[in-house]
């Protein structure tokens, strides 16, 4: 969307067809200049967010001396280019100011999501869907297509509200994030390394044994369930279990998988009955009571050090609290980090079992077993 946006822009403003005179040329390269500004962020920033998330990037956050000098001098150089641009006389001295803003605002968008930390890129993706919005709606103006505006002002408003959900689940200020910064401390960094004990193993049939020992179970699902696509298996363990007495309920934080209700939707696809389907708040202090805890490909939203290290890049984040259960069960595909790019205190607990492997291929093991 971002790069379309771009192209259009450029193409609408050399069109020879086109001819505006007073304020409707004004007002013309405003749209054209806002819509290329807006699509040019929304491009490199979503490249970069991409290869953040797909680990071709590193998570930690690019810090460069006087960043916010940096961005603050790019953001004047935008103004004053727009200034020059709306005031050019011809389409040819226009398009020098609008090519030179358009190589910062990709500079812009570049340095933006690098120097933004793992932990807070669920934030950046959510934001720069928002940002694709206004860029579709600013296109959509420049193109009298009212069609693109109002579903461009859809997605900007819907965006910019999951972004302000997902900042106040993870206990983060907006502009605290977008300034970037988070995860810097030396405390951070040692975190993803150090030794801090040894992990102990279970398998699909052990973990079935559990389970039809319990009488109070939660699942927690997260990033991993979705990629695995184990939603369905889940149903039917669920369905299983509660079959034979077992309560079993699910645990969704805010900002587990992509965006906000992520894996609510998968669980709705997957037939899982809603009322057994809870959010952080309405769990949290049940967790003592839970026999069995199974995290299905979750992270960083059921960290310890959240909210005992002042250090970690995710301290304050409102967490799942399943620790405090009698048993959790991780299921992972190996022991890499979150999004955070810190190790987890939690899978090395007396209480945890790791089960290690493909989510959906574990939970067939499982529902086997049962």
């Amino acid at each position: 969307v971002g790069l379309a946006a771009v192209l259009i822009g450029f193409a609408n403003y050399v069109d020879p067809d086109l001819h505006f005179t007073g304020v409707d040329k004004t007002i013309h390269d405003v749209e054209i200049y806002l819509g290329v500004l807006i699509g040019a962020i929304t491009f490199t920033g979503s490249v970069i967010a991409w290869g953040k998330l797909q680990g071709v990037i590193g998570s930690k956050p690019l810090m460069i001396p006087g960043r916010h000098w940096f961005n603050a001098g790019l953001g004047l150089a935008a103004i004053w280019l727009g200034v020059m641009f709306v005031g050019a006389a011809t389409a040819d001295a226009g398009v020098v100011p609008l090519a030179i803003m358009t190589g910062i605002a990709f500079l812009f968008g570049i340095h933006m999501v690098m120097a933004i930390g793992g932990a807070d890129m669920p934030v950046v993706v959510s934001m720069l869907n928002s940002y694709s919005g206004w860029a579709a709606s600013a296109t959509g103006f420049m193109l009298e297509n009212d069609l693109l505006i109002v579903t461009g002002a859809l997605v900007g408003s819907s965006g910019a509200i999951l972004s302000y959900i997902m900042c106040r689940a993870m206990n983060r200020k907006f502009l605290a994030v977008i300034a970037g910064g988070f995860g810097t401390t030396s405390g951070a960094a040692a975190g993803g390394g150090e030794d801090q004990g040894e992990v102990v193993p279970i398998d699909a049939t052990e973990t079935a044994e559990l389970l039809k020992g319990a009488k109070e179970v939660m699942i927690i699902p997260g990033y991993g369930m979705a990629v695995a696509q184990a939603q369905h298996i889940v149903h039917e363990i669920t369905r299983k279990l509660r079959d034979k007495g077992v309560n079993v309920r699910f645990g969704i934080h805010p900002v587990a998988g992509r965006m906000p209700g992520h894996m609510n939707v998968l669980l709705a696809e997957a037939k899982v009955p809603y009322d057994i389907v809870f959010e952080m708040d309405e769990i949290n202090e049940d967790f003592p009571d839970v026999d069995v805890s199974i995290i299905i490909g979750a992270n960083d939203i059921v960290n310890p050090s959240a909210l005992t290290d002042p250090n970690s890049p995710i301290a304050g984040m409102p967490v799942l609290e399943c620790w405090k259960g009698d048993t959790t069960i991780v299921l992972k595909r190996s022991m890499a980090t979150g999004y955070a790019g810190v190790q987890n205190p939690l899978f090395f607990l007396d209480n945890t079992r790791m089960l290690f492997g493909d989510a959906r291929e574990s939970l067939d093991g499982v529902l086997a077993q049962l």
